[in-house]
């Protein structure tokens, strides 16, 4: 399945790792290499995440505090759309295509 992010999940993800580095060095890298690997979990299954919104589903990595919302936009493409912390407003993002 190929995967394509918004535009809007760069940012999101470089402001991640900064923070996280900020933290602790190597932090960030370990960040998102959980994402990396989230993502390709997601996509060797989507069905199998929960439905927050008509057609937008969500996953959630498990030693960071964050989710990532996703679109099946047909059988062969999948866009991770929003990526944020759990306490953000359960809202944010769910529009974007």
């Amino acid at each position: 399945m190929r995967i394509e992010y918004h535009p809007a999940v760069e940012t999101e993800l470089r402001e991640i790792i900064k923070y996280y580095n900020d933290c602790y060095a190597g932090l960030g890298n370990d960040f998102l290499n959980e994402f990396e690997r989230q993502v390709l979990n997601i996509a060797s299954n989507p069905l199998q995440w929960v439905e927050v919104e008509h057609g937008v589903r969500r996953a959630l990595l498990r030693r960071f505090p964050y989710m990532v919302y996703f679109r099946i936009v047909s059988k062969n493409l999948l866009r991770i759309t929003v990526v944020k912390r759990q306490r953000r407003h359960p809202l944010l993002g769910l529009k974007r295509k």
